[in-house]
């Protein structure tokens, strides 16, 4: 332990912000790849598939949960901390995942879950077995004849529930089975310093930190005003009284992450300007934040089933937006999509065919942004929203309670299924399509999760033989980030928004060591551009053109999207 610690010193003086520059992925390890026919991605499956990622261009690769678990939220209810669930394989598999990263340059993080644990964890047991001692200061457990509060959790109903044989309710802002973990225990807080520094001992580069925000908690647990027919208000309107969480977030990363130069990447949503500089400033308490902006467009409705599809322009100003508030404090992550999400392709693509080339349009603008992209596991192969015939066929609590709830506000059962359909999390939770044989090539047994009609055309086997395929052409989008005369300015350069004005048409320069303009035509018309300067290079099309050096108009088919190097 002492030897390990010691070298992450030393690469913590000798690489300080490692992470900037960087391309990531996020698998979700049940979908990804099975190696022993159980249906079940695994911790091998993963490994088999390092050279694939190498290939794709990843220097980071982060897992969801792999730890210990009941498997009520998909892995985001840890029991143990310090074991691998046997699903996933053993400890000495991910040892070897870890070790095979690094010898291919790629830099293994985690998915760090300490807003709650499993009801199955040992503390949250003690504590049901003596909710007057010590393990129940590890949770809240609130003493009351009745709920203490209206607050509904994430994924309905109260969040509180009754503690057995007792006058008294415990805490849970996601499922009853995730019991909150009680940040105001300095005890509990050395347990979690004490874990998360074993993982980086272990040879870990860092987390993905889930649902961070919500450690604030409102400690005087007041009920809020509620127009709803339940009563009911949801978790993150109580954080608006919350107590700060400033300086749990400031001792967390002084005893952990900034010990070992990890990178951080946290979970958060709806930050105000001065909390960017605490998050992602200068001496900000993570690496980076995800852009979530865009994941919340179109959601004025009713609820998430009554979502709507953002247009070209809301897109283009949510990322002009983002950059605009973020860049001169700190590093933005970027997504289209993830484990939380529909697919990108199905969501953002609004007007026109979902087709190869309206896939890389929106694979250039994500990847070529100012900041750090991580592609979800499928996005480069462009996989879409799968098809769900009944409520049956979804494993998601959050996708079925959505079901429920859209039915309460007067959907038919038709409707509902069509909503869950469309936004389900359960759409990016299908295994990862790798050929067109049965099983996809994900499993050689029953998958865990499929969709009854899945598209088996979309597949890495069949797009590896295609040199236009959308795998080859988001390799060469991770190739520009290394390229000897555009990757300073793709890693580094300056976001400047161009264009802005002009309808369905979302583009930016990236300014530095050269110019580069990025240009799609998002939409199912042809376009015309004068550009500001004449064509040096013609970098990277999705549609074969007549453009060359010397041009200055531009004529795009829909969807076409253009990188070029512009004359200084």
């Amino acid at each position: 332990m002492i030897c390990l610690g010691l070298f992450h010193l030393r690469r913590q003086d000798m690489e300080k912000d490692w992470w900037k520059g960087k391309v990531a992925y996020q698998i979700y390890p049940k979908s990804f790849k099975d190696s022993n026919g159980d249906g079940v991605g695994d911790l091998k499956g993963i490994t088999e598939k390092l050279d694939y990622l190498q290939q794709l261009g990843i220097d980071i690769l982060w897992l969801s949960p792999v730890y210990k678990s009941p498997f009520i939220d998909q892995g985001y209810d840890i029991s143990d901390y310090y074991a691998i669930d046997p699903l996933f394989g053993s400890m000495e598999d991910m040892e070897e995942l870890i070790a095979e990263g690094k010898k291919r340059g790629i830099s293994i993080i985690m998915d760090l879950v300490v807003n709650h644990c499993s009801s199955h964890h040992e503390w949250f047991q003690k504590a049901l077995a003596d909710p007057d001692g010590p393990y129940a200061d590890y949770f809240y457990f609130i003493e009351s004849d009745k709920e203490p509060n209206n607050w509904e959790s994430y994924f309905g109903g109260s969040v509180w529930e009754p503690v057995p044989g007792t006058n008294k309710y415990y805490l849970h802002s996601f499922h009853k089975d995730q019991p909150d973990l009680n940040w105001q225990n300095p005890v509990l807080r050395e347990e979690i310093y004490k874990m998360i520094n074993w993982w980086l001992d272990k040879g870990i580069a860092g987390f993905r930190i889930d649902a961070i925000i919500n450690i604030k908690k409102d400690l005087e647990w007041r009920s809020l005003p509620s127009d709803r027919k339940n009563g009911l208000v949801p978790v993150p309107e109580s954080l608006v009284n919350a107590q700060s969480i400033e300086p749990f977030l400031h001792e967390l990363n002084e005893r952990t992450f900034a010990k070992y130069n990890a990178f951080t990447v946290g979970e958060v949503f709806n930050e105000t300007d001065e909390e960017l500089h605490f998050f992602i400033g200068k001496d900000g308490v993570f690496s980076s934040i995800f852009d979530f902006k865009q994941t919340c467009l179109g959601q004025e409705g009713k609820g998430w089933f009554d979502h709507s599809l953002p247009t070209a322009d809301e897109l283009k100003e949510s990322i002009f937006q983002a950059h605009e508030r973020a860049d001169s404090i700190g590093i933005l992550s970027t997504i289209i999509e993830n484990h939380d999400e529909p697919r990108g392709v199905s969501h953002y693509i609004a007007e026109g065919p979902v087709n190869d080339t309206s896939k890389k349009a929106l694979g250039t603008i994500q990847i070529l942004r100012k900041g750090i992209p991580f592609i979800y596991q499928g996005q480069e192969i462009g996989m879409e929203n799968q098809v769900f015939e009944s409520v049956e066929d979804f494993d998601d609590i959050a996708t079925i309670n959505g079901y429920h709830v859209a039915k309460e506000a007067g959907l038919s059962e038709e409707e509902a299924l069509a909503a869950i359909a469309k936004y389900s999390r359960d759409n990016a939770r299908t295994p990862m399509q790798w050929s067109a044989e049965p099983g996809l090539g994900f499993s050689d047994g029953p998958a865990w999760l499929i969709s009854p009609k899945p598209d088996v055309a979309i597949n890495v086997e069949d797009q590896e033989k295609d040199p236009n395929s959308i795998l080859n052409y988001y390799r060469q989008l991770t190739a520009l980030y290394r390229h000897p005369l555009y990757g300073n300015t793709i890693r580094f350069g300056d976001m400047i928004p161009a264009y802005r004005d002009r309808e369905n048409i979302i583009a930016f320069e990236r300014r530095g060591e050269k110019r580069l303009l990025i240009v799609s035509n998002f939409q199912n018309h042809q376009a015309s551009l004068d550009l500001p300067a004449l064509i040096e290079t013609v970098i990277l099309t999705n549609v074969t053109g007549l453009f060359q050096e010397g041009d200055q108009v531009l004529e795009l088919a829909p969807y076409q999207t253009i990188v070029l190097e512009l004359v200084e």
